[in-house]
């Protein structure tokens, strides 16, 4: 059994491992694979395997998919539900009948409900713990969306509201209207957005726990990536600008200056970036859908990195180093 600390997310009582499992690439997305094809049964076994080494905060969304993620993750953890903490999204408008992203986005209350009951079906459970706006629908203004999820909560549906992908301003408003548990967001040494804009600045002074998603650069950082010929033809990251031409080899130059500090920790250049994020005192969800990858990252919860370590890695990656937009358009 590990020993992943577990730590409070958020100020509403809601204690999580300092490390999840995100889920996503478990499945395809409106027919495109995530991150390469993935196998089923190593997927579930993945999720057993996080369950058996304490990661217990396992995150999904009805747009993975759409709705074949949190199908998956229900059938992983049929008869195990009390072990989970259940963290699910909605926003992205999924048609019930062909299984795909409309490319809306839905924030409507009534559009809500059916998203959650929804879930609850896929993910063979009547209640979620920690359920996320997934994008705010520009249409409708947060407090609406926010309103309407706080009433899921008195329903005994959902405990805790998250969101994803606001910005300071955003996260206030909703706040206001509702205790937010989480803020989900990207947040790696490739993408320092969060601190950028305040956004880590603004949860710290509300009290709401953050969750970096992609906190390997969506697989960047692992030095795995070589050329962009290591993209799978149907990889969604060959349409990420970060990912595509000049921009590939400046950002390239710096992995190899992260991979040259790893080593001299003797830890791979993954678990260097992973116990960077986790030492901003944040809670992290690297995704895999293989074990290998799970048991790396999950010994990477157990690095610390002196003062020195932290200036070193600041120093070859400071904040705006990375090359390129961090997404399309």
């Amino acid at each position: 059994m590990s020993n992943l600390k577990r730590v409070p997310l958020g100020s509403q009582g809601l204690e999580v491992p300092v490390e999840g499992l995100g889920c996503m690439g478990m499945t395809p997305i409106n027919g495109a694979a995530v991150y390469g094809v993935a196998d089923e049964a190593e997927s579930m076994a993945t999720i057993h395997r996080a369950l058996e080494l304490g990661v217990h905060l396992l995150d999904t969304a009805d747009l993975y998919g759409p709705l074949l993620n949190e199908r998956l993750v229900g059938r992983a953890i049929a008869g195990r539900r009390q072990e989970v903490i259940l963290a699910t999204k909605f926003g992205f408008e999924v048609d019930d009948d062909q299984e795909v992203w409309t490319g809306r986005l839905n924030g409507r209350p009534e559009y809500l409900q059916h998203s959650i009951d929804r879930s609850l079906r896929n993910l063979g459970t009547d209640y979620v713990d920690l359920y996320y706006l997934h994008r705010i629908d520009p249409q409708v203004p947060v407090e609406e969306t926010v309103g309407a999820m706080s009433r899921l909560v008195e329903a005994g549906k959902v405990r805790y509201l998250g969101l994803s992908e606001v910005s300071a301003d955003e996260l206030r408003r909703a706040h206001q209207v509702h205790p937010i548990t989480a803020l989900q967001t990207e947040y790696s040494l490739f993408d320092r957005r969060v601190e950028e804009e305040g956004i880590l600045a603004a949860s710290r002074e509300l009290g709401v726990g953050f969750v970096a998603y992609s906190p390997l650069g969506r697989g960047f950082l692992t030095g795995d990536i070589q050329t962009p010929d290591d993209f799978a033809e149907d990889d969604f990251r060959r349409h990420f600008p970060r990912y595509q031409g000049e921009n590939f080899y400046k950002n390239l130059e710096l992995v190899h200056k992260l991979e040259t500090l790893a080593a001299e920790k003797g830890v791979t250049t993954a678990q260097l970036a992973l116990a960077w994020v986790l030492a901003q005192g944040v809670v992290a969800i690297p995704g895999t859908k293989r074990r290998q990858y799970l048991e790396l990252n999950v010994a990477a919860a157990s690095l610390l990195l002196s003062e020195q370590e932290l200036a070193a890695i600041e120093a070859v990656m400071p904040v705006g180093s990375a090359a390129g937009a961090a997404y399309p358009g």
